[in-house]
C-alpha cells in the first residue's frame, strides 16, 4: 500500500472541498471496497478524507411521502428499517442478497453505489484494463468473459456493475443527492448516475471531482408485489450472474431492472411495456441490441428464465 495523508471532515461541504483541492484525494466511509483496492494498489489515493462523522446516517420521512436515506446509513440498518421493509421491499431484499452480514454492518449507502467492478482483469494488475488504466486495452475482450456484460458495453470495456442495492433503487426511481467542493448541491436521478463505458470506461459515474453523495431519496411508495431474485454460482457471498428487481402490479404490469448484465443497473421501459405479454417478450425488449460473447450468451436465456420465475412468484403474492 502506498503512503497517503489523512484528515477527518467536519462538514459535507468541507469534505467535498478537501477532495476537490487535493489531487488524487478520495473519500473514506465504510472502506469495504476502497481499502481492498488500496492494498492491491489499484486505487492509490494521495489523501483520504474521512466522512464517517458527518451525521449522514439517518433515515427520515420526506414531505413528499418518501424516504431520505443518509449517505452513511449502513446496509444492515437500511435493510432492517421497518419503513423500508414495508414499503420498499425490493430494496430490503436486494441488500440482504449482497455480501455478508459482517460487510453489510460496515458498508454504506453511498459506498455501495460507488463500488468498482469485480471484473477479474480489473483486479489483475498484470493485465491491461481501460477501467483501471485508461488507454491500456481490455484483456476481457477475447479473454474469459463468462461473468461479464452482455449489453451496454463498448469496444473499450465489457465489465459489469456488481451491486444489488442499485438495481432495486433503479426500479424505485431513487434520486442521488450530492454536494460539490464549492458548496453547490444537485439531485441526480438514479437512471443517470452510473455511466456506460463508451470511450471513457475509467469513469463509473457522473460525479465530478470532489462531489460527495449526501443522501439517496426514495419517492412515495408505489405498491405492488416486490421481488428480488439473484442467480449466482454459489448460494452466498457471490456476485450475480443475473439478478432481477421487480415491482409487479395485480394485472401483471410493473417495473423491472436487471443486474449482472451491464455496466450499470439495466432497466428498459420498452421491456416493462411488454411485461404483460410474459417474460419472453419482456426479456427480448430488455436485451435488444445485446452483444454477448460466446462464453456469456447464456445470460440472456438465464435472464428470461429468472424473470419468468419472478413473475410467477409475484403472481402467487
Amino acid at each position: 500500500m502506498k503512503a497517503f495523508t489523512y484528515e477527518r471532515a467536519t462538514s459535507p461541504a468541507a469534505a467535498a472541498a478537501a477532495v476537490a483541492r487535493v489531487q488524487g484525494a478520495k473519500f473514506l466511509a465504510g472502506g469495504t471496497n476502497l481499502l481492498d483496492l488500496m492494498k492491491l494498489e489499484i486505487e492509490t489515493p494521495t489523501h483520504l478524507v474521512d466522512v464517517q462523522d458527518l451525521g449522514l446516517d439517518r433515515i427520515e420521512a420526506t414531505d413528499a411521502g418518501g424516504l431520505k436515506i443518509g449517505a452513511f446509513v449502513t446496509n444492515s440498518a437500511l435493510a432492517a428499517d421497518m419503513r423500508v421493509r414495508r414499503d420498499y421491499g425490493v430494496l430490503a431484499r436486494a441488500i440482504v442478497a449482497g455480501a455478508s452480514g459482517q460487510l453489510r454492518n460496515k458498508a454504506t449507502t453511498a459506498g455501495n453505489l460507488l463500488q468498482r467492478t469485480r471484473c477479474p482483469y480489473f483486479y489483475d494488475t498484470n493485465q491491461p484494463c481501460n477501467k483501471r488504466n485508461a488507454g491500456s486495452g481490455c484483456a476481457a475482450i477475447g479473454g474469459i468473459s463468462r461473468q461479464l456484460a452482455v449489453i451496454g458495453t463498448s469496444d473499450q470495456c465489457i465489465a459489469t456493475y456488481p451491486g444489488d442495492m442499485a438495481v432495486a433503487l433503479r426500479v424505485l426511481d431513487a434520486t442521488v443527492e450530492t454536494v460539490k467542493g464549492d458548496g453547490a448541491t444537485r439531485a441526480i436521478p438514479i437512471a443517470d448516475f452510473h455511466r456506460l463505458p463508451g470511450d471513457t470506461p475509467q469513469r463509473d459515474s457522473v460525479l465530478e471531482a470532489g462531489e460527495l453523495i449526501t443522501s439517496v431519496t426514495l419517492p412515495r411508495p408505489i405498491g405492488g408485489t416486490h421481488v428480488y431474485r439473484k442467480v449466482r454460482d454459489r448460494a452466498s457471498y457471490a456476485f450475480a450472474l443475473i439478478s432481477v428487481a421487480a415491482v409487479v402490479d395485480k394485472d401483471g404490469g410493473g417495473r423491472i431492472a436487471f443486474g449482472g448484465v451491464a455496466p450499470k443497473p439495466w432497466r428498459v421501459e420498452a421491456a416493462e411495456r411488454a411485461l404483460r405479454d410474459g417474460a419472453k417478450a419482456a426479456a427480448a425488449a430488455a436485451f435488444a441490441g445485446a452483444r454477448p460473447t460466446a462464453q456469456n450468451k447464456f445470460k440472456i436465456v438465464l435472464a428470461e428464465r429468472t424473470l419468468a420465475s419472478v413473475l410467477a412468484e409475484a403472481k402467487e403474492g
